[in-house]
Parts: C-alpha cells; structure tokens; sequence
C-alpha cells in the first residue's frame, strides 16, 4: 500500500491528505478526486513500478484502492 501511495501521489498530488490516510475502501474518484488522466498516469506507474501489464482492464474498472491493490498481487503471482 505504501508503494501504491507514492504512486498515486506521483499521478496527481492535488489531495495529498486523502492519499496518506487512505485504505483499501478509498474510492479513487469520489474520495481522492482522481480523473481520467489521473487514473492513466496510475496505470502507467503501476506498469514500470511492479513490472506488470493492465490487460482486459481498463481505469473503470476500479473503483477503491482494494480492487487496484487486488489487481496487482493476482498479476504478481
């Protein structure tokens, strides 16, 4: 969760409290203010960051940090 924070910070640092105290409930729209862009930089970080690839998935398809954080570790095993 730390590494997704500094990337979601990296994506768009406009709401830096909402991104420390966030948890795997936090809505990436609602809660953190993320737009389309935003979630594009995120996906892009996440790419070069744990060497994964987003496939059949696209930005809309995550609503909280829990379902990106998910995301990852399924990509990861």
């Amino acid at each position: 969760m730390e590494r997704l924070r500094e990337i979601l910070l990296a994506a768009d640092d406009r709401n830096r409290e909402a991104v420390e105290a966030c948890g795997d409930d936090t809505r990436l729209v609602a809660d953190l203010g993320f737009s389309s862009v935003s979630m594009l930089y995120m996906v892009i970080a996440i790419e070069e960051e744990f060497d994964i690839r987003f496939e059949n998935v696209g930005t809309a398809d995550f609503e909280t940090l829990g379902q990106v954080v998910d995301y990852i570790e399924a990509k990861l095993k």
